[in-house]
């Protein structure tokens, strides 16, 4: 029998699913009211009544982390939320600055036909706009070949974009400006050692991007 979750669990099994895929470790309590922009007592209160549910595992003083059926439950509102932004833009035309709010809300509808349809009618999609993994019906992830951050790429190799480490509106408006998406092909020209930014050469043209945005960007390198 299915677990009922209102949205704020559903966001909580998330966040914690995120901050564990970074370090492989307990979140704590603190990191995790961070991330929700909330109060310690409020996580440790919602962490009880996950834990009640027997979706998350609670050592005080240790933090918590997600059960097996807890994973199993952020990788379906992942799953929906990903859905979601891959068809708003493939299908509804939005730009892939504008589907993450919009997602965020739908994620939370329950009906499983939906998302098994919607993942059907736009042909069992592998990857979202922004490059990250869609989990299928059984969680399972497509694993990439070997990728590289932008910026651990040496002079004269070229890579081609599949992911973004920010998926925030204003990065991405800032890739915009600079025409790099998804499937864009980006060469090394010049690393420059004061500050490690560097100078690219995208679409014939060569322009500049600081480290703190090249190390948002992950490709795949061209033999």
């Amino acid at each position: 029998m299915a677990i009922l979750l209102t949205q704020s669990e559903e966001n909580y099994i998330k966040a914690v699913y995120a901050l564990q895929q970074h370090h492989q470790a307990s979140v704590g309590t603190n990191e995790l009211a961070e991330r929700m922009d909330t109060k310690a007592s409020s996580v440790t209160d919602m962490i009880k009544r996950l834990s009640e549910k027997s979706l998350i595992q609670y050592e005080k003083y240790k933090g918590c982390e997600l059960t097996e059926e807890g994973i199993r439950t952020a990788l379906k509102t992942i799953r929906k939320h990903r859905l979601w932004e891959t068809f708003l833009v493939e299908k509804l035309k939005f730009g892939w600055d504008e589907v993450h709010d919009i997602a965020e809300q739908l994620e939370h509808i329950q009906s499983v036909k939906l998302t098994d349809q919607l993942d059907a009618f736009l042909n069992y999609p592998k990857f979202d706009p922004h490059g990250d993994p869609i989990p299928d019906q059984t969680g399972a992830i497509v694993q990439r070949d070997q990728s590289f951050l932008l910026n651990e790429l040496e002079i004269g190799a070229e890579g081609v974009v599949i992911g973004v480490a920010d998926s925030s509106a204003s990065f991405l408006r800032f890739l915009d400006r600079y025409k790099i998406n998804i499937g864009t092909c980006i060469q090394i020209k010049e690393i420059y050692a004061f500050d490690d930014s560097r100078a690219i050469e995208i679409h014939g043209e060569t322009v500049n991007l600081s480290a703190a945005a090249t190390q948002k960007i992950t490709v795949q390198k061209q033999q």
